[in-house]
């Protein structure tokens, strides 16, 4: 908001030429106050040349030649009134005549200029939802983010006078809530930063409160022998601290060593979420240590007040999340699975139970395919939701899946269904898929195939930026199952995938009542996955590489490996004549008449045709056995070997010949020719 705040000033100034053009606005923000600062700001903007487009000139004169009503209207509007007929000029556009103002305009006074600013900033600052607030008089009322105290405004040492907020402008300030009893008369607008930090114990600029918090969160730690974490909360958790103090002081709290008996995520949430203390742990381990540290808005020589007062705040919560944790362990999560008949995933696709016979029928499928063990599949499938009615989860939604594990674990339930629950919110899988990991994997693919078949099924597919079920998410999810599982050497090989995607959204449109999926929904999720990876792999690599590859829709584990392979391809010499051949060929077998049938060699007589046959009988089978190895770079390489025949042929052979035998013999030499080099990629695709 502060910077927000800034620009807006500074954008109104710019605009009315009351700034250097080396000028920059500093943005200063507490949870008291916002500012700017922006130095060479002039008293008064030079004079400026103007040229102001008025209407068409058969509407601003009369028969006359005289001013018409409809513009002496406009030039009021303009403040222009005091123009002649004689002073306005007359301009073709190249249709018809316009009249245009024209001459020297004053230049902006700042006291003028710096109102329309103020005003500017503060109705588009990005406030949510405003409040409205009586002033002093008890009549009039205001709307703002909060009640607004004062109005400081200054140029040099001079106060300029403003109104906002049902506040006057003057050079008054105030300090720390608790720190500096007086008020602050600011001096000049350059002493505004030093005074508030010196004499009013504030610190304005939030870059350097979170500076300071910072140093002294890792001093903190240093002295303890901890750490703050690694996770991404950590630094978001700063930012949102250093918003709320203004003389920000860090203290070490405590808490008894028995709650660390509760799930470590528990104990972080509430520190972190419900309370913005830092969670320190042991550097080596990682393990959650029963110290935290507070970030005060005071400095002060005893700080235990304000220690006991935040450990005894915290002590609650704490006992809270142990009697959650406790009461949840008396009821297995199996025994919770009937309770999810009561829990509406949607209203046109059932309760989150009906969601869960869904995910386990694409599971047993998926556990039979892939070889995984079946039953522990489905076990997971089956305790996959049953966190959800728990008394944790209702606290802290955010560790749905998370307390899965940990009360699959006090049942005695197989570690991979208890990893599976675990792990299935997360928003990729990272690494390659092993024995211990392949629950884990089909849970989480399964999972968002059921999600993406069902919610587009019922035409909540994505529109623009709303996406309410992570839709984009999920498919970015299916590519990474899929990447991983090959990786793990699951899916089988280039030759033959032992899962494609295709399949997979017809197996998850089978656990669905009859009518809910149709074809194309199934054909739309498709392309949609695979959009989402072209908009994925755009970013890191050549467009048409990515479109050559896709647009065979390969199966996805081996999209990477196929956009490498033709990558490489594309750097070769002989790659853009075989591409250019390739699209060529393309266009002539979409233009024929009649679909390319068997060739018959017999037919071949021109030396040229009869050179691409033998080179074609030569490489084929050699680029397809290396295809179905997934050697695809190898495979590519070897149709490289075709370039001089591929020339000569089109250098020598006519393809449309007028025999209409010979001609269909030639396409469907060409169609043999096409569909041996198009296997890794569409190669026509690598040229414009």
């Amino acid at each position: 908001m502060g910077q927000a705040f800034a620009e807006g000033i500074f954008k109104i100034l710019s605009e009315q030429h009351l700034v250097n053009g080396q000028s920059s606005p500093v943005a200063y923000a507490t949870p008291r106050r916002l500012a700017v600062y922006i130095d060479d700001v002039k008293a008064q903007a030079e004079d400026q040349a103007f040229s102001d487009k008025l209407m068409p000139a058969k509407i601003g004169f009369d028969a006359n030649g005289n001013i018409s009503p409809a513009l002496a209207k406009r030039l009021e509007s303009k403040g222009l009134a005091h123009l002649t007929a004689n002073e306005l000029h007359v301009e073709s556009d190249g249709k018809q005549d316009y009249l245009y103002a024209k001459g020297m305009a004053t230049g902006a006074l700042l006291p003028a200029a710096l109102q329309e600013a103020l005003d500017y900033a503060l109705t588009h600052l990005p406030i949510p939802k405003l409040m409205r607030y009586q002033l002093a008089d008890g009549q009039t009322s205001v709307r703002f983010v909060r009640p607004a105290h004062g109005l400081t405004a200054l140029w040099g040492r001079d106060v300029i006078a403003l109104q906002a907020l049902g506040l006057t402008s003057g050079r008054q300030s105030t300090g720390h809530r608790f720190m500096c009893d007086a008020p602050l008369s600011i001096r000049s607008a350059d002493s505004y930063v030093e005074q508030l930090e010196t004499e009013g114990k504030v610190i304005a600029s939030f870059d350097k409160r979170r500076e300071l918090i910072s140093k002294q969160l890792a001093a903190q730690c240093q002295a303890l022998n901890a750490g703050l974490g690694n996770d991404p909360e950590v630094p978001e958790l700063l930012d949102e601290v250093t918003a709320l103090v203004e003389h920000p002081t860090v203290y070490v709290g405590e808490f008894d060593s028995d709650f660390l008996q509760i799930p470590s995520e528990c104990l972080i949430l509430t520190m972190r979420l419900n309370q913005r203390y830092f969670p320190l742990f042991n550097p080596e381990t990682y393990s959650l240590s029963n110290k935290f540290l507070i970030v005060s808005n005071m400095q002060v020589d005893d700080p235990s007040d304000i220690i006991e007062g935040n450990q005894r705040v915290i002590l609650p919560r704490l006992a809270d999340a142990r009697f959650f944790f406790d009461t949840d362990r008396k009821t297995t999560l199996e025994d919770r699975v009937a309770s999810l008949e009561s829990s509406v995933y949607h209203n046109k696709l059932g309760s989150q139970r009906e969601r869960v016979e869904r995910i386990r029928k694409i599971i047993r499928a998926l556990a039979e395919r892939l070889g995984a063990n079946i039953e522990l599949a489905d076990r997971a499938a089956l305790l996959a939701k049953a966190d959800l009615n728990t008394n944790m989860v209702g606290e802290f939604p955010e560790l749905q899946g998370v307390m899965g594990a940990y009360y699959a674990q006090a049942d005695g339930e197989d570690p991979s269904v208890a990893r599976a629950l675990r792990e299935q919110y997360q928003h990729r899988l990272q690494t390659p898929v092993n024995s211990d990991t392949l629950v884990t994997a089909l849970l989480f693919l399964a999972e968002r195939a059921e999600t993406l078949v069902g919610i587009w099924a019922i035409g909540l597919a994505p529109t623009g930026e709303r996406d309410p079920y992570a839709l984009r998410r999920a498919a970015l999810g299916v590519i990474s199952a899929f990447e991983q599982l090959g990786a793990g050497n699951y899916l089988g090989d280039a030759g033959e995938s032992k899962l494609q995607l295709s399949e997979l959204l017809s197996i998850a449109a089978q656990t669905f009542e009859a009518g809910v999926v149709n074809d194309d929904t199934l054909n739309a999720v498709r392309i949609f996955i695979y959009e989402r990876y072209r908009n994925q792999l755009v970013s890191g690599h050549e467009r048409n590489v990515v479109e050559a590859v896709l647009a065979l829709q390969p199966p996805l584990q081996q999209v990477q490996a196929r956009i490498e392979a033709c990558a490489s391809f594309a750097s070769l010499p002989e790659a853009e004549s075989l591409a250019s051949a390739n699209k060529r060929i393309s266009n002539l077998l979409r233009r024929a008449d009649t679909q390319s049938g068997e060739l018959n060699s017999a037919l071949l007589t021109e030396p040229a045709e009869l050179e691409l046959d033998r080179v074609i009988r030569e490489l084929s089978p050699e680029a397809s056995a290396q295809f179905a190895r997934g050697e695809f770079s190898a495979s590519l390489a070897t149709l490289a070997r075709a370039k001089e025949a591929v020339d000569r042929f089109f250098n020598e052979v006519m393809v449309m010949a007028d025999d209409p035998a010979i001609r269909a013999n030639r396409l469907a030499l060409l169609g043999k020719l096409h569909q041996t080099m198009n296997q890794v990629a569409d190669l026509s695709r690598l040229v414009a």
